[in-house]
């Protein structure tokens, strides 16, 4: 604990230079006396550190003295602090440790490496949890979307909406990136109206030449907590039980982890059971029950994917619309055989 006390002490008044001995206690919760006996510690492992007495007084370096303990170029320290975004720390009980580590660093960075890494923690966030929507897909080019974000510029982009078949063009006031669990997103506002755009439905970006038209008082973090609870939070979820075969469980959870219901197991379990009978084909061992939610009877129509490996339980409803939609498959595909084919075994023995 006293190396990590005397570093402190160090990177404290390399950036704000002389310090009273009593700020430096209550920065440091130990008391006046400790700090004078880390001072002496210092000074005799060759610090050059000195007192100064007086009401004006205090403890100081000598000037030009640095110590750079950590050696990073800029654009580590930029790297440093995006990675160190985000909640994960908190979830992990590590959030003032991560605070006073990342305080350390920046004082220990030269002057013309902090605006860089101060800006690269609120201009970029990582956030590890997947979303509804399917797997990330292969991460665009954002050299012209960084440079808008980092140069504090308007951007110019046209972009399709999922759904759409061409691209609509906007006038963009950027507040950052986004990375949610390996999708790029721009948080920007739109005529003043905060946006979120997935960068790998950008089909062209340009820098304007404009400043951008940011609000006032708000920061990307902000932002991405109120547009990411417009898709997180399911007003009216629909709750939906199914029976998944044992030995498609594990990847059935990692697929809908996102639509388990909160008594639902929320990682894969091979050794998870539900507490009472499934269903019809719940209670042979070879299937468990599991309960979701879905934002609507349509979003649940992705079930259909797992075919027989997965049977929906309740809501009746439901059933009925995919036991519909896999009859109205079957016909397709009975009615149009592909070209040269027989529509059937039965077909080819005439």
């Amino acid at each position: 604990m006293r190396s990590d006390r005397l570093l402190s002490i160090m990177l404290l008044l390399q950036t704000y230079g002389r310090m009273p001995a009593g700020t430096l206690a209550e920065r440091l919760e130990v008391s006046v006396r400790t700090v004078m006996r880390d001072v002496e510690a210092l000074s005799s492992a060759g610090v050059p550190v000195y007192t100064v007495r007086g009401p004006h007084g205090g403890i100081a370096l000598l000037p030009g003295f640095r110590t750079d303990v950590t050696g990073l170029t800029t654009d580590e320290a930029r790297a440093l602090f995006v990675l160190l975004s985000g909640t994960a720390h908190d979830e992990l009980g590590l959030g003032r440790a991560i605070g006073s580590a990342l305080r350390k660093v920046m004082a220990a960075l030269p002057a013309s490496h902090r605006p860089e890494a101060d800006l690269a923690s609120r201009r970029v966030l990582i956030d590890p949890v997947r979303w509804r929507g399917g797997p990330a897909q292969p991460a665009p080019d954002l050299a012209v979307l960084q440079e808008a974000v980092f140069g504090d510029r308007r951007l110019r982009l046209r972009y399709r909406h999922g759904g759409d078949s061409r691209p609509r063009a906007y006038t963009l006031d950027p507040y950052g990136l986004v990375n949610k669990a390996g999708v790029w997103y721009l948080v920007a506002d739109h005529r003043g109206e905060p946006k979120l755009f997935r960068a790998d439905r950008v089909s062209s970006a340009e820098v304007a030449d404009q400043p951008a038209r940011r609000r006032d008082g708000l920061e990307l973090a902000a932002l991405w907590d109120t547009l990411r609870r417009r898709v997180d939070d399911v007003p009216t979820p629909v709750p939906v039980t199914v029976s998944v075969r044992r030995d498609v469980l594990d990847r059935f959870l990692r697929v809908h982890q996102a639509d388990l219901a909160p008594s639902a197991p929320s990682a894969p379990s091979g050794s998870w059971a539900p507490s009472g009978s499934s269903g019809p084909s719940g209670g042979d061992g070879e299937r468990v029950g599991v309960k979701l939610r879905f934002r609507s009877l349509g979003a649940a129509g992705a079930l259909l994917a797992f075919g027989p490996d997965v049977e929906v339980l309740e809501p009746a409803e439901l059933r009925d619309t995919l036991a519909r939609r896999a009859a109205e498959t079957a016909a397709l595909y009975a009615a149009r055989p592909l070209s040269g084919r027989p529509a059937s075994r039965r077909g080819r023995g005439r």
